[in-house]
């Protein structure tokens, strides 16, 4: 699975998208030397045996250019952003000049340089100032403003098939009935796609009957360039999505993986798209899409970086993984001047969606296996640290 294809978008249209070409700056910015104060364009040269008085012989605004040259013994009223005028090497701030009937007084020597940004500070003409493969930001938004590009040329998003399969699943806006349960998987995997940079298309609830499935999963295929399916890939009865994938023509390439929480997972192919089968419980879904989609969706999106950092932690208490699957545990992440401290969040239940909304990150405990407190432990970092409510 390669990157999609190339499209040209508005810039204001960007934000989140994948770069497909080096963005090129075609001129210097800023163009001319300007002032970061308001105060006086000066020659540091005439400072040199302050407290010093220069003539006042002008006045530049932001938006305007000097009317001429500062020659020895002159100073010129400047305001900040504002070009200096040739000759000029330094600003002196306003409120370090004793200013009196056109002609200032400057106590202090300055150096050549103050309170002046040079041209060229930010980008020279000729500079990449984007590279490709990188998702794009604010800023990267406002530098291509600035450099005067309307349109870039990015990756097309990935459109994704979210499809919910069960009986037992009563869709957002209507009453569960008796025995039912809210659909969960098909919201949380969609917002897991858009932070992805794909686009989710909601092919709703499928009941526990092949032939719905298949209908669904046909659908999904033809609109879709990945398909995700929720619910039906263990061994049940009526787990039946494994059936309608071979019906539709596609080629199952895995069937389970021994891991914690997650174990029953397919990934199959039809005509070149992919189609991922995750369990139904929704804790389970979600860690299987973060290791499992998240990463094929970056690729198609073009990104040159398809998974989540990684850090090391210490346990701030026992983190405990029985059992012969591989643990993707949710913790949080407490930092300190060691680093970061990880917990559980909890109770690890598959079904336990809270412990996602918690969680930091995802624990990663090998088999069998009990980490001490204060021993280190590889954790996948699933949001920005910064202090957020609990």
């Amino acid at each position: 699975m390669g990157p999609l294809a190339v499209e040209r978008v508005d810039v204001m249209s960007t934000l989140g998208r994948v770069l497909a070409e080096p963005v090129v700056s075609p001129s210097t910015i800023p163009p001319w030397p300007n002032s970061s104060m308001d105060g006086y364009a000066v020659r540091a040269h005439d400072t040199g045996r302050a407290p010093v008085e220069l003539a006042v012989v002008g006045r530049i605004i932001a938006g305007s250019m000097p009317s001429r040259p500062l020659h020895a013994g002159e100073a010129m009223r400047i305001f900040t952003g504002a070009p200096l005028p040739e000759g000029a090497d330094a600003v002196v701030p306003q409120e370090d000049v004793a200013a009196d009937n056109g002609r200032i007084t400057i106590a202090a020597s300055v150096s050549s340089g103050a309170y002046v940004r040079p041209a060229g500070e930010d980008v020279r003409a000729g500079d990449v100032v984007v590279q490709p493969g990188g998702s794009i930001g604010a800023a990267e938004v406002g530098l291509l403003a600035t450099l005067g590009y309307s349109q870039v040329r990015v990756f097309r998003r990935p459109r994704v098939g979210i499809l919910s399969t069960g009986n037992e699943l009563a869709d957002l806006g209507t009453e569960p009935g008796p025995g039912q349960i809210p659909n969960t998987n098909t919201y949380s995997l969609m917002a897991q796609v858009i932070e992805a940079g794909a686009e989710p298309i909601n092919l709703g609830v499928a009941p526990d009957q092949l032939d719905a499935i298949t209908e669904r999963i046909r659908w999904g295929f033809d609109a879709a360039d990945v398909l995700v399916t929720s619910a039906g890939v263990s061994v049940g009865e009526l787990d039946l999505v494994r059936d309608a994938l071979e019906r539709c023509g596609a080629e199952l390439h895995l069937w389970k993986v021994s891991m914690r929480p997650g174990k029953p997972i397919t990934f199959g192919t039809r005509g070149g798209r992919p189609v991922f089968g995750l369990p139904g419980n929704p804790v389970s879904a979600m860690v299987t899409f973060e290791l499992f989609v998240r990463p094929a969706l970056r690729r198609m999106a073009g990104a040159q970086s398809l998974h989540r950092p990684r850090i090391s932690a210490r346990a701030l208490a026992t983190i405990e993984n029985p059992g012969s699957r591989r643990g993707y545990l949710r913790v949080t992440l407490t930092p300190d001047a060691k680093g970061f401290g990880a917990r559980l969040t909890g109770d690890q239940g598959s079904a336990i969606l809270r412990s996602m909304v918690l969680a930091d990150g995802l624990a990663v405990v090998a088999p069998d296996t009990t980490i001490a407190e204060g021993q280190a432990v590889d954790v996948i970092v699933l949001r920005s640290l910064e202090p957020r409510s609990r």
